[in-house]
Formats: C-alpha cells, structure tokens, sequence
C-alpha cells in the first residue's frame, strides 16, 4: 500500500509528517485529511491560525497530492444540539 504523509502548513511554516501513513487510495488519504482536521479543530479550537492552516498531503516521493485547507474541513462540522427546553 502506498505510504501518505499529512504535513500542516500554516503561513509559510510547514510541520512536517515524519512517519506517514499506509493507505489503500488517494481518497482513502482525503479522508483521513478531513478527519485529522477535523480532530484538530476540536482539540485545537482556541487557535485562530488554524482557520488559515492546511494539510498538505504528499507521497512517498515529497510530491503534494491534495492541498486541503482547514476552512474547508470545517464548512460541514455538525452543529451542536440545540436545547430544546
């Protein structure tokens, strides 16, 4: 299986991915893509660079494969229950 990595830019610094990880496809990898962000987002919330942050998902080879904004990932977050009492 091919080996993915999921670099985070945000501005013009790159967090690399050292380790990666093996998936079956390219879709496989935008899903993983959109679940790390969104993972991050969660965790991460209070850091507003992260609305102009990235993941940068590259082959084993460094070539960039899928640029995928955190903005993007964020459009489709389910909205919390609303109370209804």
């Amino acid at each position: 299986m091919p080996r993915y990595f999921f670099n985070t830019r945000i501005g013009e610094e790159l967090i690399p991915d050292p380790k990666g990880e093996e998936l079956r496809d390219a879709d496989h990898a935008w899903e993983v893509a959109r679940a790390t962000i969104r993972e991050i987002v969660k965790t991460e919330s209070a850091q507003l660079d992260l609305i102009r942050a990235s993941l940068e998902v590259t082959d084993e080879e460094g070539d960039v494969l899928l640029e995928f904004p955190f903005s993007e990932a964020m459009l489709d977050l389910p909205e919390s229950p609303r109370n209804r009492h």
